[in-house]
């Protein structure tokens, strides 16, 4: 599929539920209301449309939410699409998670197919991470992230850089990750959704923090894709990986090749853009999925050149109010 622009969309990024088990300040408010029932798409009908995709040249997906893990059922739909992943028709399904149920489904992932794992963690402090979750429990993370690695998956971490929050905890971080052969992944906070507090307080452009870095670090640039908006130079002293995601102060949309699919079956071509196409109702109206397909084709048609994500004291608000939590990490 190709968008308007010339970039080929084989990347599809599936939210399978707007739940999630913790409450971080960046993503989502603390009393959040969640979808009703009626309006989430079934495991069912999500298999249906990722499978339209994958029959359309999307070679990669990552499920997503919320957190994806804590879906009823979830294993069901990596069970099937895993049947992509045999065909050779899909290159690569892989998982973004909070890491708090690791434990019990990494096993399982593995066994369908799925080989890498992206978990947010935003600092080593149990005092600290508690506070940017809001109650959530690191001890259960890291073993996680350990029974991950035991059962063959490749970890990587994505940190959410937030002034006066967890700067000071980078250095600590990316130490941490050489030690246990972990990529890492910095990402700056995004305006999206309505959240207690400015975004303006949270915002830490990742030009100040890689300066920072290379006080310490040796920070070269390579040419590494992951297949996803990040850019990454390998850490002379670990040998390791570091990304960084920076839709603020570098905007990186002249590469995009993805688009976002929320629970409730609507197609975001852009994250930072209102404009969507609503792929529940021809899901529901027709059982053959012409005309899904149809649809899909027709939304990648207008996908945007890019967005205009800006956080300053004269943009306090949020550019989107759309939480994070509901299109996808």
């Amino acid at each position: 599929m190709i968008d308007p622009f010339g970039r080929d969309v084989s990347y599809l990024r599936v939210s399978v539920t707007d739940r999630c088990d913790f409450r971080c300040h960046y993503c989502m408010a603390e009393d959040m209301d969640f979808l009703p029932k009626a309006e989430v798409l079934t495991l069912e009908e999500l298999d249906r449309v990722c499978s339209a995709f994958v029959r359309l040249g999307v070679e990669k997906l990552r499920i997503t939410g919320g957190e994806p893990l804590v879906r009823r059922n979830i294993m069901w739909l990596f069970t099937r699409l895993a049947r992509h992943l045999e065909s050779g028709d899909l290159k690569e399904l892989a998982l973004t998670t909070n890491g708090s149920q690791l434990a019990r489904f990494a096993a399982d992932l593995h066994a369908c197919g799925v080989r890498r794992v992206n978990v947010s963690l935003d600092s080593l402090d149990p005092r600290k991470f508690a506070e940017i979750t809001r109650g959530g429990d690191l001890e259960q993370v890291m073993q996680g992230i350990s029974v991950a690695q035991d059962s063959g998956l490749e970890v990587k971490i994505n940190m959410v850089a937030l002034k006066g929050v967890n700067e000071d905890d980078v250095d600590t971080m990316l130490s941490w990750c050489g030690e246990q052969g972990f990529d890492m992944t910095l990402i700056e906070v995004m305006p999206l959704g309505e959240i207690e507090g400015g975004r303006v307080e949270q915002y830490l452009p990742l030009s100040l923090v890689r300066a920072r870095l290379e006080e310490r670090w040796t920070l070269s640039d390579i040419d590494h894709r992951s297949g996803g908006p990040a850019r990454y130079v390998k850490v002379g002293e670990t040998g390791g990986r570091l990304g960084f995601i920076t839709p603020l102060t570098h905007n990186f949309c002249e590469s995009c090749n993805r688009v976002r699919l929320t629970c409730t079956g609507q197609l975001y071509m852009c994250l930072g853009r209102e404009d969507s196409a609503d792929l529940r109702a021809p899901l529901r109206q027709d059982d053959s999925d012409s005309g899904l397909e149809s649809a899909i084709i027709a939304a990648i048609a207008r996908k945007p050149e890019g967005h205009d994500f800006v956080i300053d004291r004269r943009n306090p608000e949020p550019a989107l109010v759309r939480h994070m939590s509901v299109t996808g990490g």
